[in-house]
This record gives structure tokens, C-alpha cells and sequence, in this order.
């Protein structure tokens, strides 16, 4: 028996056996061209190829794991168009050098500038260098990609996943991802959280020291790996394993129960979105509304921008399913993190810090306005709230005031019919956490981003694996801003939830019972984990 540590992207016990998973490494030799004109073509060729595989990639993606995962692949193609690679490997092909030695070099070099910069986010997009050059390559040398041929589910262990490898998956055949390298910061980690796979990245273990069909177990509570284990371990492992599957199973049978504790106090536990085809897990887990639908999905992955016609259906969709739920849209929160090209955005050092969400939509009211319209018009004779993301002063929530009204004004005289939705704001920043007491009297609801507001408040980018032991989500700090902005939301007579990860934290749940937070919307998967935490209390 030997154990193997590493980081657990995902809670929950994978007993199997092992699937090494080992790619297709052909490597390209150096050929002299004497056609150069013709190389380009086929490069320029193969590169078009690419793109469409990655639109195929996106849209499987979509289905299986939601938009706001899927734009992964929109990043990638945006590497493809990235000038300084496509002239690297342009210039190698002039110079006489076949197309595929050039990709292959190209693809290295930048892998390796990416690996050394000191930015953990930016370095863990080595691997999404690797994923796109291996992309255009196999398509140049007509190779396929490489796909588990095991029989029946393994624990599936590689030296490194790339996002594309992740999603082509027979998700049937997995019961777990180990990988050797990776953080749980790379696009892979994310992807692996969405298909709700245990999985543990930067494993301590040698590739070779593991064969296949080996026993292990994947225990992603405590991130270890565990290979032919004694015994005694194992059935530990089965009992821990069948505990876990008892704990799912009887949250299930809390469909249709109050999310009550058994002194009486009631709380609301609703279901954050990210795409319309999300709303299926959203009544499966019985959520009582939707306390954050993410509208990203709506602008990612086109080239312009999407029509008020074709957001209204969107939002109407929901809103029917949701029958007479409350569902609570934010509006865009876009930025050089989740870029679209033709927003003309300019790459930032901070994006979390920069120029994205509310400022956008206060600068180009001419996107905003349709947004509010579609959103107006689909809330007809439902209950429907309106979110507005990274508000600092009140000076941004009347210029949002004024530009409603102007707006739902013009649809009446158009002769639409229109909803009376609440407004309210994403308390996520320091300064509206400070304001609370002011912010509360011009809105009708405040929601919490704890993610945003924790890595603001600590000063510790939470894209960065480094500063992972540093950032405290339970930190005094955060908790205590959490409960001063509850007090002022209910001082000023308006209702309080948390969106955030911390929504779905069960070892809070009696916490913020305690602080009288009145929603906690969370991952569909999480309610009725969340909602028999509540019923414990």
C-alpha cells in the first residue's frame, strides 16, 4: 500500500481501478519546404480546422457543464488569433521550415513562457498553450485525439489533463481525474468541479511508479490517493464511501421539505445559474427561486452582440420554468477576465480590479439599456429581481435609477407589457459593505458575493494556489462585514442573501441563521445539502 497526497478539487470517495492515461506524443521532425506559399495555406488551413473543432468543443460543453465553464474554449480559440504566436510560427514557415515543426516550436516556446511567469493564474495557462498547439498539430499531421479505451469506470491518472481532453471524456467511464501537475486554478481543475468528479491535482507520485489496473481510492476529503490499499484501509474506504452515498442519498428525500430549523426559524435557499440549460438541475434540486442568474452566457462565445429579442426569450424561458419562483438576473459582469472581442476591451494586469460589470454598462448605456429592456419585458406578471454587480457609491445606483426609468418609460410607450421588478445590489466590494447603511435606502435587496469581497478584503488574489493557505474564507474580517451589512439591510427594512461560495459553506449555515441573512442561493447541486444543515439547527 502507498499513499499519494495532492489537492482535492472536489469532495467525495472513488474506489477503482487505475487507467493511466497516456497521450499521443508524436512529435514533428524538421522538413525543408521549397513551396512556402503553399505551407502557409496549409497552415492557415489547418488553423481554420482548429477553430471550428473549438466551437464544436464549446457548444459540448455548454450542454455538459454549463457557459460559464465552456468559455474555456472560447479563450483558446482567442490564443489562436493572438498575433505574436500566429507570426512566430508565420515567420518559421518563410524561413523554409514545415508547418508542423513550426507549430510544434511555436507551442513550446510559449508553453515555457507562460510556465515562468510569476502570476500563478498566468502560469497555469501553460497547459492551454500545450491544449491549442497539439490542436493545430494534430490536425496538420491527421492524428486523433486520444480517448480512454478501458471497459468499465476508472480512476483515470495522467501527468497533466488538458481542458480539451477533460470534455471529450466518456464522462460514463471516469470515476475519477488524478493528475501529477496541475493547481486548482487550471481550466481542467474547473472543468473536472462541473462534471462533479472527485478529483486531486499536483499529486505527489511518480508516473511510473503506478501500472494499470491497480487498486486505488481517491479521497478527495482529505486529498490523498491511496494505491493497493491494505485491507484495513479499504474498507474503511467502502465504509467511508457508502457513508457518503447514504449522506446524498437521504438529502434527496428532503424534496418538498421547509428549509426550517427545529426552533422554527425559516431562511429561503435558492439556486445560482449560469446558462438556460442549467434550470433542469435548478427544479431538480427543488430550489425555491433563483437567487443569481448569471446573463454572461448571453454575450460569450458570438461575435456581436445578442439582440434584446434573443435576451428576452432567454430570460422569459427561465422565468416560465421557474413558475411563479422568484428569479433574481445580475446584470453583465464582463470583463478582460471574460473577454469578447467585440467589446473592445484592453488586456489588463488586474482584471478583477479593473474595468468590467457596472462600469462597462454606466459607460455604454446603449448595451445596458437593451439588457433592462429584455429583462423588463420578460418580468411581465412574474417575480423577477434585478442585480447590479460591483457597486461602490450611490452615485452609481442613481445614474441605474435614471436610466430604469427612462427605459421602462419607452417600453409602456411602445406598448409593451412590463414587470415591477425588485432592484437590488451585489454587495461585494469594501466600500458598499462600508456604505451599507446609505446603499440600503435606495434598494430593495442586497446580495453577497463572498468571493469578490473575501479576496477584497484580505488583499489575496484567489486565482493564485500560493496564497491558498492564506485566504481564510471564515476570517473574522469577512465575517464580521457580513453581518455589519446584514444589520443594515435590515435596519433599513430590506432583505439580505449571500450568492457567493460561503452560501453553500454548511459549516457557516448557523452562522449566518444566527446573523439573520434571509437567502443563501447556491449551486443547485448544494441545496438540499444546504437545506438539511438548516433543519439540523
Amino acid at each position: 500500500m502507498k499513499t499519494y497526497t495532492g489537492n482535492s478539487v472536489l469532495k467525495g470517495i472513488a474506489i477503482g481501478n487505475i487507467y493511466k492515461y497516456q497521450k499521443n506524443n508524436a512529435k514533428a521532425e524538421r522538413k525543408a519546404i521549397i513551396d512556402i506559399a503553399g505551407e502557409l495555406d496549409r497552415f492557415e488551413d489547418a488553423l481554420e480546422v482548429a477553430k471550428g473543432q473549438l466551437e464544436i468543443l464549446y457548444r459540448e460543453a455548454v450542454n455538459h457543464v454549463g457557459a460559464e465553464q465552456a468559455f474555456i474554449f472560447d479563450i483558446h480559440k482567442m490564443m489562436l488569433e493572438d498575433e505574436d504566436y500566429l507570426s512566430c510560427i508565420r515567420q518559421s514557415i518563410t524561413q523554409g521550415i514545415n508547418a508542423e515543426y513550426a507549430v510544434q516550436t511555436a507551442g513550446k516556446k510559449f508553453e515555457e513562457l507562460f510556465a515562468s511567469m510569476d502570476d500563478e493564474y498566468m502560469k497555469a495557462r501553460a497547459v492551454d498553450m500545450r491544449d491549442i498547439s497539439d490542436r493545430v498539430l494534430s490536425v496538420l499531421m491527421g492524428t486523433a485525439g486520444d480517448e480512454i479505451t478501458a471497459k468499465g469506470p476508472v480512476i483515470v491518472i495522467a501527468d497533466d489533463l488538458t481542458p480539451s481532453e477533460t470534455v471529450k471524456m466518456d464522462k460514463s467511464k471516469i470515476l475519477a481525474f488524478v493528475t501529477i501537475k496541475g493547481s486548482l486554478n487550471s481550466h481542467t481543475a474547473i472543468l473536472a468541479r462541473s462534471m462533479n468528479i472527485p478529483s486531486l491535482v499536483n499529486t505527489s507520485l511518480l508516473f511510473e511508479e503506478i501500472s494499470d489496473g491497480m487498486l486505488a481510492v481517491v479521497d478527495g476529503f482529505t486529498g490523498k490517493l491511496i494505491v493497493n490499499p491494505d485491507e484495513k484501509v479499504y474498507a474503511e474506504m467502502l465504509q467511508k464511501q457508502e457513508n457518503w452515498h447514504l449522506e446524498e442519498a437521504e438529502y434527496k428525500l428532503l424534496k418538498g421539505k421547509e428549509n426550517v430549523t427545529t426552533g422554527g426559524k425559516s431562511i429561503e435557499i435558492y439556486a445560482n445559474i449560469g446558462n438556460v440549460s442549467d434550470i433542469d438541475s435548478v427544479i431538480e434540486s427543488d430550489a425555491g427561486g433563483i437567487g443569481l442568474f448569471r446573463s454572461e452566457f448571453l454575450y460569450l462565445g458570438r461575435e456581436d452582440f445578442p439582440s434584446e429579442e434573443e435576451q428576452y426569450r432567454c430570460y422569459k424561458k427561465v422565468i416560465d420554468a421557474m413558475d411563479g419562483k422568484k428569479v433574481i438576473i445580475r446584470t453583465l459582469d464582463i470583463g478582460a477576465d471574460k473577454k469578447a472581442d467585440y467589446f473592445q476591451l484592453e488586456s489588463e494586469e488586474n482584471p478583477a480590479l479593473g474595468y468590467r460589470a457596472i462600469r462597462i454598462c454606466l459607460d455604454k448605456p446603449e448595451i445596458f439599456e437593451t439588457q433592462l429592456r429584455a429583462i423588463y419585458r420578460a418580468a411581465a406578471g412574474a417575480k423577477v429581481g434585478i442585480m447590479f454587480p460591483m457597486i461602490i457609491s450611490i452615485e452609481e445606483i442613481t445614474r441605474i435609477k435614471e436610466i430604469v426609468t427612462r427605459v421602462k418609460e419607452d417600453l409602456k410607450r411602445e406598448g409593451y407589457q412590463i414587470g415591477e421588478a425588485e432592484l437590488g445590489i451585489m454587495v461585494e466590494t469594501p466600500a458598499a459593505a462600508l456604505m451599507a447603511d446609505e446603499l440600503a435606502k435606495e434598494v430593495d435587496f442586497f446580495s453577497i458575493g463572498t468571493n469578490d469581497l473575501t479576496q477584497y478584503t484580505l488583499a489575496i488574489d484567489r486565482q493564485n494556489p500560493k496564497l491558498e493557505k492564506y485566504c481564510d474564507t471564515h476570517h473574522p474580517a469577512v465575517l464580521r462585514l457580513i453581518r455589519m451589512i446584514t444589520e443594515s439591510a435590515h435596519k433599513a427594512g430590506i432583505w439580505v442573501g449571500i450568492c457567493g461560495e460561503l452560501a453553500g459553506d454548511t459549516d457557516l449555515t448557523a452562522t449566518f441563521l444566527d446573523m439573520g441573512i434571509d437567502e443563501l442561493s447556491v449551486s443547485p447541486s448544494l441545496v438540499l445539502r444546504v437545506r438539511g444543515a438548516v433543519r439540523k439547527i
